[in-house]
Parts: structure tokens; sequence; C-alpha cells
């Protein structure tokens, strides 16, 4: 059996848990406690570890989902997830831009330790006060003079829109792996 390993990272409230409980086809293992920070001005919980779900993809393919906490006090954890994994979604909430600074830093986080596939997933792209992907693009670093992986629109409380953000995902890392 061949087992793809992939990350789900963002920041606080972009849909990390929401994502992997949305495709799961396991009850998903979590790590959720009460928010006891300005956390808790978003949401009620917040994941301390991570999460982690699973997809058969064929008979011989299953696919296991990690989900980092969006904390960055919790970034030993994203460190602990990232060397484990192939691939992974940064998962950026469109309508925060008080948020792309962190996703920024997270992005720098990983890509300082691994170079691997990833993509972007932009999540509530149609709540009030959402950016355009050009602009979140370059709030996160990208430019004409640096390549830019693929940015995708999720709904993370959506099957189908999870689904196609993974095929999208496990595009780039079979592209990697046919090189």
């Amino acid at each position: 059996m061949e087992i793809f390993k992939i990350a789900v990272t963002g920041n606080v409230g972009a849909g990390k848990t929401t994502f992997i409980r949305t495709i799961s086809e396991t009850k998903v293992v979590d790590t959720e406690r009460r928010a006891t920070d300005e956390t808790s001005l978003l949401k009620e919980n917040t994941t301390v570890a991570f999460d982690f779900g699973r997809i058969t993809l064929n008979p011989e393919q299953v696919l296991y989902m990690y989900g980092t906490p969006g904390q960055s006090r919790f970034d030993f954890m994203w460190e602990i997830v990232i060397n484990q994994v192939e691939a992974y979604v940064l998962l950026v909430a469109a309508h925060r831009p008080e948020d792309f600074r962190g996703a920024r830093r997270i992005l720098t986080f990983i890509n300082q330790r691994v170079q691997i596939p990833m993509i972007i997933g932009l999540t509530h792209t149609d709540c009030e006060g959402a950016w355009q992907k050009e602009d979140i693009i370059l709030a996160l670093g990208f430019s004409a003079n640096k390549e830019c992986p693929p940015v995708v629109q999720v709904n993370p409380e959506n099957p189908g829109s999870v689904a196609q953000s993974l095929v999208v995902l496990l595009e780039e890392l079979m592209s990697v792996s046919v090189v």
C-alpha cells in the first residue's frame, strides 16, 4: 500500500481542522482545546498539537492528512509535522489581511526547513472584505520574479471543494516525483 502524507497548515481560523474533518473517511483525531488567549476572539477551541485524517484514494493508495496548529507558539509542531510529509497546503483566510503576515511567516518557516510541493488554498473568499487572489499572492511575498505555487479557492466545509484542492496538491506532488 502506498501512503501519501500531507500537511494542512495556516493561521488560526483559516479552516485547517474543518478541511480535514470534511474529507476524512475516518473519525478525525484532533487535539483541540479551549482557546485561552486572543484566539478566543475568533473561535472557542483551537488545535494545540495536530489533527489527523485519512482518505483512501484507491485500493492501493491512501492519503494521510496532518493539520498543524495555527499559533506560532506551537511552531515546534509545525517542524515535527512538516518533516514527515511529502507536500502541504497553506490555507489563507482571504478576508483577514491582518493574518497575511502570519501566513507568510509560516511559509518562510516551512520553506527554510524543507523543499516540498505545496499549494495555497484561499478560504473565506466569499466574505466581506476578502482580498483578491493577486493581492494575497503579493502579500505572501510572491512576485513576477518569484514563482508562485498553484493557488486555489477552497471552502473547507464543502467536500467537493476540499477534494479538488487535494487533487491539485497531488498533481503537484506527482509532477515533482516524475521529474
